[in-house]
């Protein structure tokens, strides 16, 4: 046999430079492989770990669902510990070190900045202390939990890949851990420092009154609240852009983002006598940022009590977030209510003290240590008064403290954990005003079919105030009693329509809505589209709620659509010059197909026009409070916006046009002609500018922003997405649902779960993106776990 013999008469010196780097570039390769498949997660066979009271069994089915079976509780959250840690870890890190102010210590300068803002909070030093006070039976939960997530981290062959690449080591988990993951959703979904009681201020003290009323409407024709009527927003003011600009011409300031950015959740409950097996229904998606992994993870454990928890679990918690108990299922959406109020400080000469009803008091300044990777410590100083940290000064320089219901004891529990011994949606109600979180909107059904609605959450019982303006609290007139209890609490039960949804937007008035606030409420419309979609049955099945959760019609958007082909087809309109010929881009209007179809032209031309004409149209008064302030977001002007811009356009007042333009019409042609020029910015065609490929999806790991060249092997496939922000499927690039759940307590076997990526964080695992198709396409994937194919069992030592 010949053989082939390399020397360096055969190879010259290239070549062997080039073998040289294909065998680093492969033993690199080698090396990643290696050392990624021994972070991967143990799913068979028998473990005998430390701290575990009871055996545990975890049974895995072909998505990776586990199902956690033990006779002891506290064992059965060491298991749901274990699991978290092998798949999630870094993920849980993240959550935690995110509210704890902590990032730097993991990553380094480039989070300090986050952290310094964030430990104004001093989330840790409350965790500890309502871990101090928690109930024993929690503790015993969180103690169990804290175990098992250590245990899965160790029974890794090698730490998670997240350390490798950050040069990192991972850090035991601790049970105040948990409630720093609580913490961190505070941050998500409430308003970290009381930003909107401070610019709808600035906007009431800047604007004239009325002009003040016209762009801050509480809400309009497209509201759909469960107790309550829509709101008449007000008509066209007197006051005009020269009361606020003078003489002075405009200096254009473009807007962040669209006034989509308030998107939120949805969900909605149907009772007993509108299924045909009598038990309630219950649809849910939560509305988030999705990354890989995704923030939700799916898992099953059976109870003593006979109940069985199924649905979505919130690595670093050991409790079922939403989903089903097997009597009653439930799912949330954040409420929009006010839950801070910034307290005006009256403070001495030197700054050195404040008043209070009692006199003067000095501030609490507590020291607060930030470690930073690769860096020596930083020294924080965080003052703190009787009401809360104090977080800056507004635009007359008056010191500022906050308070909000995350800095209280009530704030953040394991009180979630009462639905495992709940048997009706009345008993699911009462426990959930009892939660310790965010607060939101609790819908419920069981499976009598009964339904129910109500905020999970504290709420605050406000004294002399309505806490939508900052003031001060020295004089003992105005401030916060307690939190309300169950009784006084707003509730829904079983309504006469057998019907219940929300969506972000406003759910109630009158007193109710005085007692939640208004801390930004959606614009109603995706709520009045579901409500509507619900009125349109008398008869539901599982397939008919995923088909509304499915919803894609952009009934929000008709008008404008109507509105612009009118305007493309005037004759005045004929005389200025567009970018596109008249004839393409009324075809593409007219075949539109009214959905936020990711192949639809018409829908990206209707929908990117109303959010240029929005901008241009309340640019000058943008301009104003940005004088004013410079910190100004224009977010805050824009929640209902669709109302006085609607007005406006349909009108047209000429005192409240921008001075950049002549007329409306002029306005609103150079609206579309940016539109097209953006469109066109890549060089594709127009009939190639569809909606998709603007709204393509962009689900990657927090890593890939650091290091882009791992994309390839970090992210969900970059595909184009239908529906869009006012319909029910919300859907952007990185937002929309992270969860889409349909299910009747009692019949979970009829249930549907959608979830964007895998159970697991992990690019080697097989669970990495299973069930991720699914959900892209919106087919009817289980509720319930499958057949168990991997069984894994945990033995106390």
């Amino acid at each position: 046999m010949n053989q082939i013999r390399l020397s360096e008469s055969t190879l010259g010196p290239g070549k062997r430079v080039l073998l040289l780097m294909l065998l680093l570039l492969l033993s690199a390769l080698l090396l990643v492989t290696w050392l990624g498949r021994g972070s991967l997660a143990v799913i068979e066979g028998e473990l005998t770990v430390p701290n575990l009271t009871e055996t545990v069994t975890i049974e895995r089915d072909r998505q990776g669902i586990p199902t956690i079976s033990s006779a002891d509780r506290r064992a059965t959250a060491y298991g749901l510990g274990f699991v978290h840690a092998q798949e999630r870890f870094f993920q849980m890190d993240l959550l935690r070190r995110n509210s704890a102010g902590e990032l730097s210590q993991l990553i380094g300068k480039s989070t300090l900045d986050h952290d310094r803002r964030i430990r104004v909070h001093r989330f840790r030093s409350r965790a500890q202390r309502n871990i101090a006070s928690a109930p024993a039976a929690h503790l015993a939960v969180l103690e169990a939990y804290a175990h098992g997530v250590n245990a899965g981290l160790s029974q890794l062959d090698r730490k998670p890949f997240e350390y490798f690449l950050l040069g990192s080591e991972p850090q035991a988990w601790q049970p105040e851990d948990s409630l720093l993951v609580l913490f961190s959703m505070y941050m998500t979904l409430q308003d970290q420092f009381a930003e909107t009681e401070l610019h709808d201020s600035l906007m009431a003290e800047v604007l004239p009154a009325d002009l003040y009323a016209f762009l801050h409407p509480g809400g309009g024709s497209w509201d759909a609240p469960l107790l309550g009527d829509a709101f008449e927003p007000a008509g066209i003011p007197s006051s005009g852009v020269t009361d606020i600009l003078g003489a002075k011409s405009l200096v254009y300031q473009p807007l962040r983002d669209s006034d989509d950015r308030t998107i939120g959740s949805n969900n909605w409950a149907v009772g007993g006598a509108l299924t045909e097996h009598g038990a309630a229904m219950v649809a849910d998606d939560m509305h988030l940022n999705i990354q890989v992994p995704n923030i939700w993870y799916r898992a099953r454990w059976p109870l003593a009590n006979g109940l069985v928890m199924t649905g979505a679990s919130l690595p670093g918690t050991p409790a079922m977030i939403v989903g089903s108990n097997s009597k009653v299922a439930w799912g949330f959406t954040n409420t929009g209510g006010d839950w801070s109020d910034v307290v005006v400080l009256e403070v001495d000469a030197q700054e050195q003290r404040y008043r209070v009803p009692e006199g003067w008091v000095a501030f609490n300044e507590v020291e607060e240590t930030l470690q930073v990777k690769g860096r020596q410590p930083e020294v924080l100083m965080v003052k703190d008064t009787r009401w809360g940290p104090i977080i800056g000064r507004d635009h007359q320089g008056r010191l500022l403290a906050l308070r909000w219901v995350a800095h209280d004891p009530e704030g953040a529990n394991m009180n979630i954990i009462g639905m495992e011994n709940v048997f009706s949606v009345a008993e699911a109600m009462r426990v959930a005003s009892s939660f310790g979180q965010p607060a939101q909107n609790f819908v419920g059904g069981d499976v009598q079919g009964n339904i129910g609605w109500t905020v999970a959450g504290p709420i605050p019982r406000r004294v002399g105030l309505a806490g939508n303006r900052p003031r001060s609290w020295a004089d003992d007139v105005a401030g916060w009693q307690g939190y309300l209890d169950y009784d006084e609490a707003p509730k829904v039960y079983n309504p006469p329509s057998h019907r219940i949804w929300t969506a972000n937007a406003r759910t109630l008035s009158g007193e109710y809505l005085q007692l939640m606030g208004d801390g930004g409420y959606a614009l109603g419309a995706r709520q009045q589209q579901i409500r509507d979609a619900l009125f349109a049955r008398e008869q539901f099945t599982e397939q008919d709620l995923l088909a509304i959760q499915l919803d894609d019609r952009a009934l929000f958007l008709q008008r404008w659509q109507q509105h612009l082909r009118a305007l493309l087809s005037s004759k005045n309109a004929a005389e200025v010059p567009l970018r596109q010929p008249r004839e393409v881009l009324l075809r593409e209007l007219d075949n539109w197909g009214g959905r936020a179809s990711a192949d639809s032209v018409g829908y990206r031309l209707v929908r990117n026009f109303r959010h240029k004409v929005i901008e241009y149209s309340i640019a000058p008064f943008v301009t104003a409070l940005l004088q004013k302030d410079p910190t100004f977001d224009s977010h805050f002007i824009k929640r209902s916006i669709e109302y006085p811009v609607w007005t406006m356009i349909k009108r047209q007042p000429q005192h409240l046009l921008s001075p950049d333009f002549d007329s409306w019409q002029a306005l609103q042609l150079a609206a579309l002609n940016d539109v097209l020029e953006k469109m066109a910015a890549d060089g594709q065609p127009l009939a190639e500018q569809t909606w998709g490929a603007e709204n393509r999806a962009d689900i990657v790991h927090p890593l890939v922003k650091a290091v882009p060249a791992l994309k390839p092997w970090l992210s969900m496939p970059a595909e184009p997405l239908s529906g869009d922000a006012h319909m029910p499927r919300v859907q952007k690039p990185d937002n929309g649902a992270s969860e889409r759940m349909v299910v009747a307590p009692g019949h979970e076997q009829r249930g549907i779960f959608h979830m964007a990526t895998g159970q697991s964080g992990h690019p080697w695992s097989r669970w990495f993106d299973d069930g991720h198709r699914d959900w892209v396409e919106g087919n009817p994937s289980a509720f319930l776990p499958a057949a168990s194919r991997y069984q894994l069992r945990l033995m106390p030592e």
